[in-house]
């Protein structure tokens, strides 16, 4: 998806393929948050007035370009991810030997299936954290991008959540169960700090 366009890749998403799907709508909200905040740090960098912050903002710009491309390699791997789950199912079943063969596989491939968005919200929740640590620093004139920063990783956050539980119905092994849903709960809690920095940035703006 690296290499396709914009248009390209929401043609595919709109299509009747079950991949790309929201498991890589959620990667890519990420990325775009991830790309918001090293616009603006970019914008901050450089310019005499905001040079108290600059040691930071060139701190959170390298950690932001991080995670964007980790958010983009994850959405290419969620749809890698769902198609294995459908291979799995697709296992023959004939003898007792292929109905524990397929369905060990299928139950490895939910796990996996799992992994790819716990892994999106995490990077999501991180590039949270990001746009609170530029919140105060930025230039007052990206201040709204770093509430749409915020905002578009809430919702890659949400939406990989979502994308988590779908697959954990399934899976078998409660402790995986147990384990997937612990990770995803703690980083869940970025949402109310999502929250918060868009209620911040709306206050400054009508201020």
């Amino acid at each position: 998806m690296r290499k396709t366009t914009i248009e390209e890749w929401l043609t595919d998403l709109a299509s009747e393929r079950p991949a790309p799907g929201g498991g890589a709508a959620a990667g890519v909200n990420a990325a775009m948050g991830a790309a918001l905040v090293s616009m603006v740090c970019n914008l901050t960098i450089g310019k005499p007035k905001f040079a108290e912050h600059e040691a930071m903002m060139r701190e959170v710009l390298a950690e932001a370009e991080r995670l964007r491309l980790e958010a983009l390699q994850l959405a290419e791997d969620d749809a890698e991810a769902f198609s294995g789950v459908v291979a799995a199912y697709r296992l023959p079943k004939s003898s007792d030997e292929e109905k524990a063969a397929r369905t060990a596989a299928i139950q490895a491939g939910l796990v996996e299936a799992a992994a790819v968005p716990l892994a999106v919200a995490k990077v999501a929740a991180e590039v949270i954290k990001l746009s609170g640590r530029v919140l105060e620093g930025s230039n007052p004139n990206v201040l709204s991008d770093v509430a749409v920063a915020a905002s578009a990783a809430k919702s890659a956050l949400e939406s990989a959540a979502l994308n988590v539980d779908i697959n954990l119905v399934s899976i078998k092994d409660a402790g995986e169960r147990e384990r997937l849903a612990s990770a995803l709960n703690e980083a869940l809690q970025a949402k109310v700090q999502a929250e918060a920095i868009m209620h911040a940035v709306a206050k400054r703006i009508r201020a």
